[in-house]
C-alpha cells in the first residue's frame, strides 16, 4: 500500500480532519482530543499528514522559523499510528519537513526540536549530527541555553530542568512526538533519560539536533 504526504497552512485545516486526526488516538494516551488540536490549529504555522492508500496514518504540526537568528524546524505535536508500518510513516513526515526545511533555509544548518514522550522518539532525529541530550555527552552552557529557549517556545522557559532537559506542565494534554517503533534497536542510551520521566502527568524530554546542510541539500534524510 502506498503512502502519500502533504504539508499545508494549519489555518487550512478542517474540522473533519481535525476528527479523523483526534480518532487516531481516541482510546490511549496522550488524548490529543479535537479540543487540543484546535488549539494547535491556532498555535502552529504548518501540519504535515501522512496517509496510507488516503486512510491517516500519522501527523505533526510544527513550524519553520529562526530563533536568534539560527534556522529551526520545530515539530511541537507528532502522533504516529502504532501500527506495523509506524516507523515508515514517521520517515515520510520528517523526510517531507526536511525538504521544506531547504527550501526555507538553503545552504544552512536547521535545528530539528521537540518534546519526546518515550525513548522511541530519539528514532527521529536518526542522521542528525550534536544531538541534544546524548549518552556519555555533558551539555553546555548554550546547550542548556538552547533548552530553555525551545521550552520558552512550547510553551514555557520556567517549566524545564536545564540539567536534565525534562519539562514538567501540569495541565494535560500536553503536545510532543508520540511515536513507538515497530521494530529495529532504540539508539544507544536513548532510554536513560526517561527513567524519571513522568510522561503520563505531562513530562516531555525537549531533545534537539542539527541537520546538517549537506544531508539537507542530498535529500536523503530520511527518505
Amino acid at each position: 500500500m502506498a503512502f502519500s504526504v502533504s504539508t499545508k497552512d494549519t489555518t487550512a485545516l478542517s474540522d473533519v480532519e481535525l476528527a479523523e486526526m483526534a480518532d487516531l488516538c481516541a482510546d490511549r494516551e496522550p488524548s490529543f482530543d479535537i479540543g487540543f488540536l484546535s488549539k494547535q490549529r491556532d498555535e502552529w504555522v504548518l501540519v504535515t499528514q501522512a496517509r496510507e492508500n488516503d486512510k491517516l496514518r500519522g501527523y505533526a504540526f510544527c513550524t519553520l522559523e529562526r530563533i536568534g537568528g539560527t534556522p529551526s524546524l520545530l515539530v511541537g505535536v507528532m502522533l504516529v499510528d502504532r501500527n506495523a508500518k509506524s516507523d515508515q510513516t514517521l520517515k515520510v513526515i520528517l523526510h517531507d519537513q526536511f525538504r521544506r526545511a531547504l527550501l526555507a533555509f538553503p545552504d544552512e544548518d536547521v535545528l530539528l526540536g521537540s518534546r519526546l514522550l518515550s525513548a522511541d522518539g530519539y528514532r527521529a532525529f536518526n542522521g542528525l549530527e550534536d544531538i541534544v541530550p546524548r549518552l556519555g555527552y555533558r551539555p553546555t552552557g548554550e546547550d542548556r541555553a538552547w533548552g530553555r529557549r525551545l521550552a520558552k517556545r512550547f510553551g514555557s522557559e520556567k517549566a524545564i530542568d536545564d540539567k536534565t532537559f525534562i519539562m514538567s506542565v501540569g495541565a494535560t494534554p500536553v503536545g510532543g512526538l508520540d511515536y513507538v517503533a515497530s521494530k529495529g534497536a532504540i539508539p544507544e542510551g536513548a532510554a536513560s533519560f526517561f527513567e524519571n520521566l513522568d510522561a503520563a502527568s505531562g513530562q516531555r524530554l525537549v531533545v534537539f539536533g542539527w541537520a546538517m546542510a549537506e544531508a539537507l541539500a542530498s535529500g536523503k534524510l530520511f527518505k
